[in-house]
């Protein structure tokens, strides 16, 4: 997609020499593509300045559009400059309320995702605007109020789960915990993790980073849900957007797809001490402008990925030598776990059946992906069908059913046929 000259001058007049893209992603209530919608893009603050005007293809995706963003050694080091741009886009199609989002977060050299669920036209109804507030290693935010790491399960009449499950939503509560005003938020737990990640760190760190960092917002959640934290204090959530109590999820903010792909990779994992049943409650500061001694340093955590320290040296080098990656023992709201080992052309059974019949069922709403035959042979068919899969949703096209496409394949198809909608 080509800037109007106009435009690519504007930016880098505005410190924004480098460029990000953002892919946008419509979809209805149903998560049923929507083909053909209106997107204007924006400057954030300059609401009339039209930048860019696209529509959406038949998998309700817009191109990949180049746009400017501020040099890439913002978000490498603590800097008093934003180190990322901030767009607004408004998104119409007949038949449903416009949508807008504001503040979306452009970094330099990274793919954001912005998706953008339509709501039918209904009387009465107002459209609906989602402002993205500041990213929190560059806005101000209350720190973190110290807990202890590990929680006493010991109390009588205390639930505590039996084994450490990765749960199918997260119910967040988008305030204090006391804030009675605050709405609760049925989120799909990686989402939830992708959120707050994005919220959290920046997407331009290396990948050991992002992964330490990752493992440590994992293990926080997982301990929150593993010892019923807030439902044993009588409330009816599972974890709060509060800095202060917990970690920042913000309502509809874009995700970037190097974080999206991190979380993939490592969603089933926690961190453990030797002896101690329950995932860890691994607090984390920036390291900058809190300090935190005992806990994982955000900037440090950067400083020692550029080092070439890996994932869990750099969880050491915080939380001690004590501390492993664990795996949970189960994972809620998929139909069908990892087989264990890749699907590809040659490959036979009832997995490669499973996927056959499962991305039949999301073909109904994206039609792009060509129908199967459920035979339990992984042909040629089945590998075209599985890398269109992957180019729709933003995978290696390699026609191969890893642990990522398949996951992929598995949340999507929920999405889809809704099977595991138990939620009020």
């Amino acid at each position: 997609m080509k800037h109007h000259s106009s435009a690519r001058l504007r930016a880098a007049q505005n410190g924004m020499p480098d460029t990000g893209t953002l892919q946008i992603t419509a979809l209805s209530e149903q998560n049923v593509p929507i083909e053909n919608a209106v997107v204007d893009i924006s400057y954030t603050g300059e609401p009339d300045s039209i930048i860019e005007e696209v529509r959406t293809g038949s998998a309700g995706q817009t191109e990949q559009l180049e746009l400017g963003a501020p040099p890439v050694e913002y978000s490498l080091e603590p800097s008093e400059t934003m180190p990322y741009a901030e767009y607004t886009i408004r998104v119409s199609a007949p038949g449903f309320e416009p949508a807008e989002i504001s503040g979306i977060q452009i970094l330099s050299s990274q793919l954001a995702l912005q998706n953008v669920t339509l709501h039918p036209i209904a009387a009465g109804e107002m459209p609906d605007v989602i402002a993205i507030p500041y990213h929190t290693l560059y806005g101000i935010y209350p720190p973190k109020i110290a807990e202890a790491e590990i929680k006493p399960v010991n109390v009588s009449g205390e639930i505590v789960l039996d084994q450490v499950v990765v749960p199918e939503y997260v119910v967040v509560h988008d305030g204090v915990p006391t804030d009675t005003s605050a709405g609760n938020y049925y989120v799909r737990y990686k989402d939830y993790i992708k959120n707050v990640a994005c919220c959290e760190i920046y997407a331009t760190w290396p990948y050991e980073s992002l992964i330490a960092n990752i493992l440590a917002i994992q293990s926080f959640t997982m301990n929150r849900i593993y010892t019923e934290w807030y439902r044993n204090k009588g409330y009816n959530f599972t974890i709060t957007s509060s800095t202060a109590f917990d970690q920042k999820w913000v309502y509809g903010r874009n995700v970037f797809e190097s974080i999206d792909a991190a979380v993939e990779d490592v969603f089933l994992n926690y961190l453990s001490r030797p002896n101690v049943r329950q995932p860890i409650l691994t607090q984390y500061c920036d390291g900058k402008r809190v300090s935190c001694p005992q806990w994982l340093s955000q900037w440090g955590s950067a400083e020692l990925g550029e080092q070439g320290y890996s994932a869990l040296d750099i969880i050491r080098n915080y939380y001690g030598d004590s501390m492993y990656i664990n795996t949970a023992e189960e994972v809620s709201g998929v139909p069908e776990s990892y087989p264990g080992f890749p699907l590809s052309v040659g490959s036979t059974g009832a997995a490669v059946i499973k996927i056959q019949e499962q991305l039949n069922a999301i073909s109904n709403n994206y039609p792009l992906i060509p129908k199967l035959t459920p035979d339990g042979i992984f042909g040629e068919a089945t590998q075209n069908a599985v890398r269109t899969f992957q180019s729709v949703f933003g995978l290696t096209q390699d026609g191969i059913v890893g642990p990522r496409t398949w996951y992929r394949i598995q949340d999507i198809y929920v999405a889809v046929t809704r099977i595991a909608e138990n939620i009020p």
